[in-house]
């Protein structure tokens, strides 16, 4: 009998978590959606991941197929997009471009976000001489601009998409760091921490089960605006030659090869633009509107 109404609280428990996580879960949702422009931000994202996974099944041509015969087409109903100087069908090389932008993005933001959120949540909690010696090499790589930090480590480890994945996951380390660091900060003084503590749970555990839970409303909505910051500045430094090397249909080496064309084809480089604007202008204002529903001092 004793097992059975210990089984039956256990149920009860797990029934009253999963019921407050879908009214969090409908809260978030219902103020999110009030919110239009974040919505057409988030509509924008979610069409270019499709496009990204469904690239093989939805190009009309080989992006890689050169057709010197063809070059330097202006859109018809052959190419949509044009050719560009080497006869390679533009419509067909953003589709394929769209997955080296968004997984450039994804993984220098993981990247980032996972040595940032290490450090930040050791240096809040313990604070000190930890948090001394965590911060003041957190301050030194944001005295560089993200992107001339960028050059110099793509200098030293040579040209390549690894490379720029890399480079732009080490300068979104700091901001990581210091938005946890502050987040810790707070947390860690509540009396609930302490209750923890007390009764004799380790640091790792709370830390990780305990903070860090209750810190993740502010590292999404970073790591949602950093990834348009990761996607631009990959695309600046393709364009610079220091990220995709030819004939890789990335869009900032697409917006590079169609500068020497603007004035006799300026659809070359007008269409990456475009798919490079728009993409980062969507995860800005879907950032923006997770901001918002995230943030409990936002007004209602």
């Amino acid at each position: 009998m004793k097992t059975e109404i210990v089984l039956n609280n256990n149920e009860i428990k797990l029934e009253k978590k999963e019921s407050q996580k879908l009214k969090r879960w409908k809260v978030f949702y219902k103020k999110f959606k009030k919110n239009k422009l974040a919505l057409v931000g988030g509509y924008i994202v979610l069409f270019y991941i499709l496009v990204a996974f469904l690239a093989p099944l939805i190009s009309p041509k080989d992006p890689f197929a050169i057709d010197l015969m063809h070059k330097l087409q202006t859109p018809s109903l052959d190419h949509w997009m044009g050719t560009d100087d080497k006869g390679r069908d533009i419509l067909s090389r953003i589709i394929y471009g769209s997955r080296l932008s968004i997984s450039v993005g994804f993984v220098s933001v993981l990247f980032g976000a996972i040595f940032g959120i290490t450090l930040g949540l050791i240096a809040g909690y313990y604070g000190k001489w930890v948090d001394t010696i965590i911060m003041r090499v957190v301050d030194v790589l944001l005295a560089f601009p993200g992107i001339l930090l960028a050059l110099a480590i793509i200098s030293a480890l040579g040209p390549s998409l690894i490379n720029v994945m890399v480079a732009v996951g080490i300068f979104s380390i700091p901001t990581f760091a210091r938005i946890v660091r502050g987040s810790t900060l707070s947390v860690r003084k509540l009396e609930y921490i302490d209750a923890i503590r007390a009764l004799g749970a380790t640091d790792s555990t709370i830390i990780f089960k305990h903070i860090f839970p209750n810190i993740l409303s502010p590292i999404i909505v970073q790591a949602t605006l950093k990834l348009a910051t990761a996607i631009l500045s990959a695309a600046g430094l393709s364009y610079l030659g220091l990220g995709a090397q030819p004939p890789s249909p990335e869009w900032g080496a697409m917006l590079s090869s169609g500068r020497d064309y603007l004035f006799t084809a300026p659809h070359i480089a007008l269409f990456p633009g475009i798919a490079i604007s728009t993409l980062v202008l969507g995860f800005n204002i879907f950032g923006d509107g997770l901001r918002d529903a995230l943030d409990p001092r936002m007004k209602k």
